[in-house]
């Protein structure tokens, strides 16, 4: 009796609690050390950069209106500065660096043979070359003055820089960049913005150049550029560093060694799931004796403007594949560019896949939270239907903020209520504000609606309390978003942004979809808690001790420390193990599924449960260890590779997990005489055929082509309009349509079948505070 009691008395899965937390501890140690090192050494705004008389040619509050001037017009969702942004336009870091650097070479064949660069002989321009790099990469940055020297050829560099970007913004770029989009004006004396007084083509004509300069100088006391030697352009002297190489091999080497310790324990100590029944003895679910309470029907309707902004969503995705192939028009009609053009379409498709993922798991919250506390409490459903007006009036006022914004039309209140300028952050303060009290507002709901299964829950690290914490993260994370103004130097804030993109969208959605996941087995009596509780705490370890610092590598090139080269390739390399892990959970599941025979009512849930176990292994954990690898991110970085994996990881992991808990709640709140799953079914499979075709039809070898165009003749080349418009590529491009369209079909069925469903729901069974008949979570399993 007393070793009973002993056991009994012992803390549940206390080891792997204490590993948990040392690893977050650990984890987001590294990562805000590194946000200093990106601090310190982050590449200077001198106040001041004059020629060799003394004489300003720019400053820095010229770099920083560039930079705002950038991010007013949404420019970073139809290029990219530093890598970081959109692919239908140039990359204009590296753009600028190729006139620059050209811009110099010519000062000094003139200067030494009086003509120009291109008329020289081999051994002339060799000379030349070497010169300029030379004169380049020395880094003239004086720290306790807060001033740069450049010398006369860089400063004719300059004014080649300017010259192009005055034409490419007044006359348009030849693709997808309207003409005079940004106006050359001055701002009214007494007006404050952003945008400092002067003329806007300059100020972002200085911050490419700024940007240009940084990835062409080296460090102080070191022999690589602030970016790491990127882009690759062999005539300003950037070639890939030995650091990509080495960690490249390293990352692959460690990661063959953890898949194989990480295995030997997770079949050694059973870390698994276990079903709950015994062969032969499925638990049947009636789901006509399911309570059914007013908040959850009121949840329908979020389903239903998750499948319509879903449906929305796509539409800009295939208008934006169009616009690759016919960069002004759709099918000839210049009216649809004129009011969408790519940067304003491409910003509305990733805010709407944002708003329709998150409005679905918001709406799942809703639903499960009185069946975790047991009953409904006082005035939910009135707190459901405030929230769903915030988010109309979100979603609605964003959008149209953002077209306001990108157009020019705000002018100073462009950051408050327009285009905030980063991309995935493209809400103005306002709406993001709004959207951060939204998600609190949720929190609140549910905490209202599970609190009493989280004070009957004995154990604080049990499955409830773990539903609890990841629901917590996620408004949580969401803060670090008001960390970026647009004075915010660049490097730095491309820091905290990446908090957003990959701690927020693509670690703590993951974290909060695998606990989800657990608890709807258990729920469902198909695991037991306690060996599901066993496995969350082993797949979060790995999700976060890998994911966590795996974020650096997407500071690779941006202007931070080489040292992120290291941690980011190595621990990205390590998130593949996790995600391959959840394939043997799939597999698990999708047994269960077929164990539960015909009458098993939520097939659909499972169908796309199954779908992103897959994605996750190929769309986040193969597509993304691909990119990753320093050597191939080297002369991948933001291309079409990016995309691939993106899409793969985005729709195919939180797109289809979304439609996972859309489906599985309104199972519940509709009439089961109602309910055909073969739409269901149907619609999962053309969202995974159209998914597929539109990665490997299209932009997966599109991408591959994109990659050699850069080995072969410079980063740059390979984001030039050119490169879109060779034969090959384009018809690759165009052959998209087909995936494209089998992809919005499915997605037309899923809006049809949750309009359907809105009429078809069931009756309130359990009124406020009136306990419901469901399983208990909250008791101690034996």
């Amino acid at each position: 009796m007393a070793t009973k009691n002993a056991n009994k008395a012992r803390p549940k899965n206390a080891l792997l609690k204490s590993i948990l937390i040392t690893t977050c501890i650990l984890s987001f140690t590294v990562l805000l050390v590194g946000g200093f090192w990106i601090f310190k050494d982050m590449a200077p705004r001198p106040l001041e950069v004059t020629d060799s008389t003394g004489e300003v040619i720019f400053t820095k509050e010229s770099i920083m209106g560039g930079q705002a001037v950038f991010q007013k017009y949404g420019l970073m969702d139809y290029g990219t500065v530093l890598g970081h942004g959109s692919y239908m336009g140039p990359d204009y870091t590296a753009e600028a660096l190729e006139v620059y650097t050209k811009g110099m070479q010519d000062y000094q064949a003139n200067d030494q043979y009086g003509k120009d660069y291109q008329d020289l002989d081999k051994d002339e321009k060799a000379i030349i070359r070497e010169n300029v790099i030379e004169e380049m990469r020395e880094n003239r940055y004086d720290k306790s003055k807060d001033s740069l020297v450049i010398t006369d050829a860089q400063v004719y560099g300059v004014e080649k820089v300017r010259e192009y970007y005055h034409e490419v913004f007044t006359k348009g770029d030849g693709w997808g960049l309207k003409p005079n989009l940004i106006q050359e004006k001055h701002m009214p004396e007494g007006e404050r913005s952003w945008v400092s007084k002067g003329d806007q083509i300059e100020q972002i004509s200085d911050f490419f150049f700024w940007t240009a300069w940084l990835s062409s100088t080296e460090r102080v006391g070191d022999d690589i550029t602030y970016t790491n030697n990127w882009p690759y352009y062999e005539d300003a002297g950037n070639e890939m560093s030995f650091s990509a190489i080495w960690w490249s091999g390293v990352s692959v080497t460690v990661l063959i060694l953890f898949v194989g310790i990480i295995l030997f324990v997770f079949y050694r100590y059973h870390l698994g799931m276990q079903e709950a029944y015994t062969p032969g003895n499925f638990p049947q679910i009636d789901l006509r004796k399911l309570p059914v309470t007013k908040s959850q029907l009121k949840s329908g309707k979020y389903f239903v403007i998750v499948s319509v902004l879903f449906f929305i969503q796509a539409m800009f995705g295939a208008l934006l594949a169009h616009y690759y192939i016919e960069p002004d028009s759709f099918f000839g009609m210049k009216w649809v560019y004129d009011i969408l053009p790519f940067n304003i379409a491409k910003g509305y498709h990733l805010q709407l896949a944002i708003f329709w993922i998150a409005t679905a798991w918001l709406g799942m919250g809703i639903f499960i939270a009185p069946l975790v506390g047991g009953h409904e409490p006082k005035r939910q459903g009135l707190l459901v239907d405030i929230l769903f007006w915030a988010l109309v009036v979100l979603v609605s006022g964003s959008m149209i903020g953002q077209w306001l914004g990108a157009n020019g039309y705000l002018g100073n209140n462009w950051f408050l209520l327009g285009h905030q300028g980063w991309e995935y952050l493209e809400l103005g303060r306002i709406w993001q504000v709004i959207l951060a009290a939204g998600m609190i507002i949720w929190l609140f709901i549910v905490y209202r609606g599970i609190k009493s299964g989280l004070k009957r829950e004995s154990d604080k690290g049990g499955l409830i309390h773990l539903l609890f914490y990841s629901a917590i993260a996620v408004p949580f994370f969401y803060l670090f978003a008001f960390l970026i103004n647009p004075g915010t130097h660049f490097t730095f804030a491309d820091y905290w942004r990446w908090w957003i993109i990959h701690l927020w969208v693509e670690g703590i959605f993951e974290v909060f979809a695998v606990v989800v996941i657990g608890f709807l087995m258990v729920q469902m009596n198909l695991v037991t808690k306690s060996s599901t509780v066993k496995a969350l705490y082993f797949q979060l370890i790995l999700l976060l001790g890998s994911g966590v610092i795996g974020i650096g590598h997407h500071y690779y090139y941006n202007g931070s420390s080489e040292a992120w080269i290291a941690m980011g390739a190595v621990f990205s390399a390590l998130e593949v193990i996790p995600l391959t892990l959840l394939i043997l959970e799939a597999y698990e599941q999708y047994k269960m599924m077929r164990d539960g025979g015909v009458d098993f009512p939520y097939k659909g849930t499972f169908w796309f449960l199954i779908s992103v176990a897959v994605w996750n292994l190929v769309g986040a954990g193969v597509l993304g260890f691909l990119i990753n690898l320093p050597a191939v991110s080297y002369l991948e970085h933001g291309q079409f590779l990016t995309p691939t994996h993106g899409h793969g990881a985005m729709m195919g992991v939180y797109g289809m997990f979304a439609c996972a808990v859309l489906v599985f709640s309104l199972r519940n709140i509709v009439k089961p005489e109602k309910w055909q799953d073969k739409w269901v079914k149907l619609s999962c499979i053309l969202l995974n055929v159209g998914l597929a075709g539109m990665i490997i039809i299209s932009l997966l070898p599109v991408g591959f082509m994109q990659l050699k165009a850069a080995f072969v003749n410079g980063y740059a080349s390979s984001r030039a309009a050119s490169f879109l418009q060779q034969e090959t590529v384009e018809t690759l491009l165009t052959i998209r349509a087909i995936p494209d369209t089998v992809f919005l079909i499915g997605v037309a069925i899923l809006v049809v079948f949750c309009i359907k469903a809105l009429f078809n729901l069931r009756k309130v069974t359990h009124q406020e505070n009136e306990p419901l008949p469901v399983k208990d979570l909250a008791l101690e399993e034996e």
